[in-house]
């Protein structure tokens, strides 16, 4: 996959900069087990909430698209299976194995980190294909969590297993976590 980021800034589309892959299974262990954490996981009043970690999470994308057509618009969702809150930062890190550089952030979609409390659910919208070249089809995508500063890892990556064949390009783009998937969505059903 090419790089996103270049080239991608119009006045017609929101702009975008290199951002991660995305990943499966609530139970699934990550290769990469440090990270940025908030601080203490005690459960006082006061007591710091750490970055999410995918031991506590469970993860699906389904797609947004008309059954039966090409899969294009996807919804990550992240649930906390966990006991105790945690704060999900940035955006899905998603890239492929082979991939020159992570799928591409929409930042205009940049909000707060989600604070996470058990059975709560969080979302990112990913647009699979933007029209252009380099296309790489699969079903399922590496996702890893970030930790408050962008590009670092909470963990991860999960391999995210998605609704089918999904064909991806250097087009593809993704949100920033949020509590509202229609906040999400919208950055991405236009495209």
């Amino acid at each position: 996959m090419a790089d996103a980021s270049a080239g991608s800034k119009s006045s017609d589309r929101p702009s975008v900069t290199s951002s991660p892959t995305a990943g499966q299974a609530a139970s699934a262990t990550p290769s990469d087990g440090s990270g940025h954490n908030g601080g203490d996981a005690g459960n006082g009043a006061g007591a710091a909430v750490v970055a999410c970690a995918v031991e506590g999470l469970g993860f699906s994308a389904t797609s947004e698209d008309e059954k039966g057509g090409s899969v294009r618009h996807l919804l990550l969702t992240v649930t906390n299976t966990g006991d105790k809150k945690c704060l999900l930062y940035q955006y899905p890190y998603l890239k492929f194995t082979d991939a020159r550089s992570p799928i591409a952030v929409i930042q205009d979609s940049k909000d707060a980190p989600v604070t996470l409390a058990p059975g709560e659910k969080a979302y990112a919208a990913l647009l699979a294909t933007g029209g252009r070249m380099d296309t790489y089809e699969t079903n399922t995508i590496p996702l890893s969590l970030q930790g408050p500063d962008a590009g670092s890892k909470a963990g991860g990556p999960v391999d995210l297993d998605l609704p089918g064949q999904v064909a991806f390009d250097d087009g593809a783009r993704v949100t920033y976590w949020t509590t509202a998937s229609g906040l999400a969505l919208r950055f991405i059903m236009s495209s």
